[in-house]
């Protein structure tokens, strides 16, 4: 014999049908942009060690980004970097007891997005 509280529990957990709550979309994806940044220091790291490597490093450097696809990829590691950064103020706002209702939770995500999107369309314009 089953106990009730078991009939109660979920029948289907497939992710793709459950609506996220949009704090919680701007926490996943703050978790994604921090593994891209994993990722992208590496990268930075080591175009900041062949552009000091001498004169013949800072020009092989120079003519790679001239490459689109180089420059997409430093302009995805910055706005990971941005929305990554957004998103741990948020955070930090959170931790000293600012918005942590449950009204401001989706203000809070909007006002993430909206920031995030204007620091990277900006780094975009800056970088093309």
């Amino acid at each position: 014999m089953t106990s009730p509280s078991r009939d109660k529990r979920p029948v289907n957990l497939d992710i793709s049908t459950i609506k996220l709550p949009l704090a919680a979309i701007t926490s996943i994806t703050h978790r994604i942009s921090g593994l891209i940044l994993f990722v992208g220091i590496g990268i930075l790291l080591w175009m900041l060690n062949l552009s000091l490597s001498g004169q013949a490093g800072f020009d092989r450097l120079q003519d790679l980004l001239t490459n689109p696809l180089a420059t997409f990829i430093v302009w995805g590691v910055l706005s990971a970097l941005a929305y990554h950064m957004v998103a741990g103020v948020k955070h930090l706002l959170l931790d000293i007891g600012f918005g942590e209702s449950k009204e401001a939770a989706p203000i809070a995500a909007t006002v993430v997005i909206i920031v995030s999107l204007l620091l990277i369309v900006i780094l975009g314009v800056w970088l093309w």
